[in-house]
């Protein structure tokens, strides 16, 4: 009876390790994901803001090159 209750701790230890295991695992795949996100909205965030500086510099430089030309 004794062995009996023994392995059933040491299942149910074994168990709670690797359910909190498996909880680490989760948190860090969504640390990682949220990361990755972020990366993603900053990257085209950063893509937009050049574009938005293209469309606004291009008129200057089409100014520029009229003036030249006068």
């Amino acid at each position: 009876m004794r062995n009996v209750e023994r392995i059933t701790s040491v299942k149910s230890e074994l168990l709670d390790i690797f359910m909190s295991m498996e909880v680490d695992e989760h948190v860090e795949r969504q640390r990682s994901a949220a990361q990755r996100s972020l990366r993603a909205r900053r990257g085209i965030e950063l893509h937009r803001e050049f574009q938005k500086l293209s469309r606004d510099i291009a008129p200057l430089a089409d100014d520029e090159q009229e003036s030249e030309l006068h």
